[in-house]
């Protein structure tokens, strides 16, 4: 393991990541998704044939984040981050899907992708107007914080709060990096609606739709990386 420090928006970030195979030549970066890190990326994916460089996000695993984000400030934090190191592939789970996407990489592999605005069920959009009342008579019913905002600092919910009410249905039409998507057919947490639609707006993809529900790949990484290895060279 090993940590950079980059200078963003006057703030100094501390990031954590890790290389694998360093003497192979195709590069993939590998980003993991809300409330995870780098270690579950590398778990599933160490046995890629290509020099790998997992990195721990901001305000997550081992990397600092002492302001509020969006997922535009991620992608200019990994600009400056990545500046020294050459890459074609980059990979992204979930949260980490937004920031590959915004990276523009030539090759762009989404897993479970967030960045498609969802109807929220009513029983979501109570709890929703629940939490807004509750905090105006001061408050704090933790029961009523997504399962995503649990256990966050002031800050990283804020973040939070951020980053999910974000619309990439443009950025998706407009990206034209060599794009294989894989999703869980099974995911709670970003429908197969939602993978079909990022697929229907990127023009040079491809969709897989797997066993499996939000981390899908624990299981399916096997096919995942062997689809990867033939089709990105």
């Amino acid at each position: 393991m090993a940590q950079k420090e980059i200078v963003y928006k006057d703030n100094i970030f501390k990031i954590s990541y890790e290389i694998l195979n360093p003497d192979l030549k195709n590069t993939a970066i590998i980003l993991h998704g809300w409330g995870a890190n780098k270690e579950i990326m590398k778990a599933y994916f160490n046995k890629l044939e290509f020099k790998q460089i997992y990195i721990d996000l901001p305000g997550f695993g081992k990397s600092e984040s002492e302001i509020v984000l969006d997922s535009f400030d991620y992608a200019k934090i990994l600009e400056i981050f990545l500046s020294n190191f050459s890459f074609n592939t980059i990979i992204g789970h979930s949260f980490g899907g937004k920031i590959a996407t915004l990276l523009k990489p030539k090759n762009l592999i989404l897993l479970s992708s967030a960045g498609i605005l969802e109807p929220k069920p009513l029983s979501v959009k109570f709890k929703i107007r629940l939490a807004k009342f509750v905090k105006k008579i001061g408050l704090n019913l933790n029961f009523l914080v997504s399962k995503d905002g649990a256990c966050l600092n002031d800050l990283m919910y804020e973040t939070f709060k951020n980053v999910v009410k974000e619309d990439f249905s443009e950025i998706f039409k407009n990206t034209t990096s060599n794009t294989l998507i894989f999703w869980g057919k099974d995911d709670k947490a970003v429908s197969l609606r939602a993978g079909k639609k990022i697929n229907s707006l990127i023009k040079n993809s491809k969709f897989y739709p797997l066993e499996g529900d939000h981390f899908f790949f624990i299981k399916q990484n096997k096919f995942i990386i062997k689809t990867i290895q033939e089709q990105i060279k």
